[in-house]
């Protein structure tokens, strides 16, 4: 069976989890996942993780907050709904050509989208893409996080966490802070980034909203 197929027999199972998703309003609005990206994603695996997979899934450990940048959700959205990373983010594409992606997206009114299954890999935190669940939100440094979102991604993470065995909740600015542990799988020591995202603010809020699920942080910073 090629990739491609057993990417789809993926997408099936995912439509099966829709009815329960609705319970706290997830929108379908899925971003192109064809056999280029599917290879690109195996490449990675390999590469970067130094993981030989026939498919391009993951075993979710993590769940991993971000925001955009930027103010608009379907820029995002657009930016994501292709396979190949553009040439002009140098930082990135000497690393891999595979785009950016992540599962979840959320908007400033709290509406919740579904980008991919949460099986399927994505490529949005260095040295974790493995095991990790990303949920972006549309903000910025100088465009904060709303209660809305604060709100939506309690809901989000309490749902995913009920699904598979979550044992980590970080924002992406505390992702570097695995360096060094058994789960950080970057093969190239000098590849990594500086982030802020979701916010220092953010995270301390939802983790005194999540705090009964007792979900791990990152380790503490060196």
């Amino acid at each position: 069976m090629c990739i491609f197929k057993k990417l789809l027999s993926f997408l099936l199972l995912f439509s099966s989890f829709t009815s329960f998703a609705q319970q706290i309003e997830i929108i379908n609005k899925h971003i192109i996942f064809d056999e280029t990206r599917a290879q690109l994603s195996l490449d990675y695996l390999k590469i970067r993780h130094n993981l030989i997979q026939q498919t391009p899934t993951i075993n979710p450990k993590m769940i991993v907050l971000h925001w955009t940048a930027s103010k608009s959700l379907m820029g995002t959205y657009n930016t994501f709904n292709r396979s190949i990373l553009p040439s002009s983010r140098k930082a990135l594409v000497h690393a891999s050509s595979l785009n950016v992606s992540s599962h979840y997206l959320v908007d400033r009114d709290g509406s919740i989208y579904q980008l991919l299954p949460d099986t399927v890999f994505a490529r949005h935190v260095i040295g974790l893409n493995y095991c990790a669940i990303g949920i972006e939100n549309v903000g910025s440094d100088n465009y904060p996080l709303t209660q809305a979102q604060l709100f939506a991604n309690e809901k989000l993470v309490r749902y995913l966490t009920k699904k598979y065995n979550i044992q980590y909740l970080i924002g992406h600015y505390e992702h570097t802070w695995f360096k060094n542990t058994s789960l950080w799988r970057e093969t190239n020591p000098y590849y990594f980034s500086q982030k802020t995202d979701p916010g220092i603010s953010f995270m301390k809020k939802i983790r005194e909203e999540l705090k009964d699920l007792n979900l791990k942080g990152a380790p503490a910073k060196k």
